[in-house]
């Protein structure tokens, strides 16, 4: 039986202790202005009392830093006011070895000789056996996301709230910024069918929330068994800013997601995955540079001639030196956004896809049909091979985004 929304946002006394009133704990802080702290920073302000007496597991990657880019993982070890025994890594590992699709496996971490266990690819049963295993009793989550339903940390998220709660562990997130604001979602609602790794429950495409905000959606919507969850927001965030307003040291949370730049984009260009066109792995540009073989200016003449707000196409020629296209010279399109505050990632990804469907004749989705992975079902698939536009595509998915809309606005922390 779900709790309700109440008991949820309960208070307990691991937040009292903490220093945190109560209302901030599960609720949007005051936003005065003031320089954005991070939930670790209050975290850590207040002694770690939210953590006292429990021993502590962290989900974590290179991503969990300070603002001055020590590991929160180093300086937590170092600190005698918490017990943390353990780390779990998610896809490309705690330490950020891993390319897409990969994970560090387990060890001992040789910086702390804390133990390291892999979560990547497991969920359920099997996760919680990995949390009973590591004797913890409080999980906390601290990664910072890209925005993107199909980015996998955030469903890292969920599975490790869904085996905390088989396995009887506090939960507590420690909230980061959005690094493309949470102003809007966007983009086509995966259908449940469609349940992957890259999708586990029914959410738009760009989410515009944080992982704070969707732990929240996720315990109340999602899951059969809530988990006991805390939350530990940020203050001095704000929802229209963007990552370069927050004064934090940006440290890509994936092999391919080098800059801001690149999340930017990510939740639109991120598609091409799902075709036989490059979406620029192995290039220092990955997701803003998009091309094939045999492709040439048209493309770029094509989407410009569209006059999609905020964005310009750069005919361009690169040779990926890993994934699609390793070592060959490909042609194609650099993506420039100009105006970030009218720019959509997601309509500037759909209008891609048509444009490079009209003018190259080569264009092909992927054998196992991933773009409908991505993009949560067959519409966007069918309706671009049966030659609809942008604008058609784009309002196929209208009432369902309303829908999700609605849904989303319930655990919006942040003004």
């Amino acid at each position: 039986m779900k709790l309700s929304r109440r008991s949820l946002l309960a208070t307990t006394a691991a937040v009292a202790a903490a220093g945190i009133p109560a209302t901030q704990a599960q609720a949007a802080p005051e936003n005065r202005g003031g320089p954005l702290r991070t939930g670790f920073e209050r975290l850590a302000a207040s002694g770690y009392a939210q953590l006292a007496g429990q021993r502590v597991g962290i989900v974590t990657n290179p991503t969990g830093v300070t603002r001055d880019v020590r590991h929160i993982v180093d300086v937590m070890h170092a600190d005698r006011r918490v017990n943390l025994v353990a780390v779990f890594g998610p896809e490309h590992g705690f330490r950020g070895t891993a390319q897409a699709g990969g994970s560090e496996g387990r060890y001992d971490d040789p910086a702390t000789g804390l133990p390291v266990y892999d979560t990547y690819l497991k969920s359920g049963q099997p996760l919680a056996d990995v949390f009973t295993a590591s004797g913890v009793d409080t999980v906390v989550f601290d990664i910072q996301d890209a925005g993107a339903r199909f980015y996998t940390y955030i469903w890292t998220l969920y599975d490790c709230m869904e085996a905390a709660a088989l396995a009887g562990k506090r939960f507590v997130v420690l909230d980061r910024p959005n690094p493309v604001t949470g102003r809007e979602a966007l983009g086509p609602v995966m259908h449940k069918e469609f349940a992957t790794f890259v999708g586990r429950q029914p959410i738009s495409q760009a989410h515009g929330m944080t992982v704070a905000e969707l732990a929240r959606l996720f315990n109340e919507e999602f899951l059969a068994t809530p988990v006991p969850l805390e939350t530990v927001l940020m203050t001095g965030w704000k929802r229209s800013q963007f990552y370069d307003a927050s004064g934090l040291p940006w440290v890509p949370p994936s092999p391919n997601m080098p800059t801001p730049d690149t999340a930017l984009v990510y939740s639109g260009t991120c598609l091409f995955e799902g075709t036989n066109l490059s979406e620029g792995r192995g290039t220092t540009r990955p997701f803003e540079l998009l091309g094939a073989e045999g492709v040439d200016g048209r493309w770029a003449d094509a989407a410009n001639a569209l006059g999609l707000p905020g964005v310009r196409f750069r005919e361009a020629y690169f040779a990926p030196t890993f994934s699609k296209f390793q070592g060959k010279t490909v042609g194609g399109v650099q993506i420039h956004v100009h105006d970030r505050a009218a720019y959509d990632p997601v309509r500037t990804g759909i209008a891609l896809l048509v444009t490079a469907r009209q003018v190259w004749d080569g264009f092909a989705w992927r054998s196992d049909n991933w773009i409908d992975k991505l993009t949560g079902s067959t519409q966007v698939r069918t309706m671009i091979d049966a030659g609809a536009g942008t604008d058609e595509v784009v309002a196929g998915w209208r009432e369902e985004l309303a829908a999700f809309r609605k849904i989303r606005k319930e655990y919006l922390l942040y003004g």
